[in-house]
């Protein structure tokens, strides 16, 4: 079990998704941080200065706070569209990196090589034989 667990830690995803998590949680703070210290008091203003957070519905002898509600969604939404932009950045700087590398270096394997040249050979023997047979 320990040799299994050695070779589970050992393997690159494991490392890998660890990074992400730890850059993921980061990134998170930053954008809570975002959201919460610049970009809700902009739009409490542009609304009238309305403090989501204490928006509020009495139910009998309870509240139903909302605001709490809708100051999470948009949390929720502005976080999402900076990893969409996070990751659509990424992809296109990682996508057009691997774009020019295959541009730039077609290879092929030896099978492909060797049954090329087995076509060719072919090819030319057609050609011997035609002309033989003029």
């Amino acid at each position: 079990m320990i040799k299994e667990f050695k070779e589970f830690i050992s393997r690159g995803n494991v490392v890998d998704l660890a990074v992400g998590v730890i850059i993921g949680g980061a990134f998170g703070t930053i954008v809570s941080s975002l959201v919460d210290d610049i970009l809700m008091p902009f739009i409490g203003v542009i609304l009238g200065g309305i403090n989501f957070s204490s928006l509020s519905l009495p139910f009998g002898s309870a509240r139903i706070m909302y605001g709490a509600f809708l100051q999470n969604v948009v949390d929720f939404l502005i976080v999402a569209f900076c990893v969409f932009l996070f990751v659509k950045v990424t992809n296109k700087l990682f996508h057009h990196k691997a774009t020019e590398k295959v541009e730039a270096e077609p290879v092929k394997s030896e099978e492909v090589l060797l049954l090329e040249e087995i076509r060719d050979l072919l090819k030319e023997n057609k050609t011997v034989s035609k002309k033989k047979d003029k």
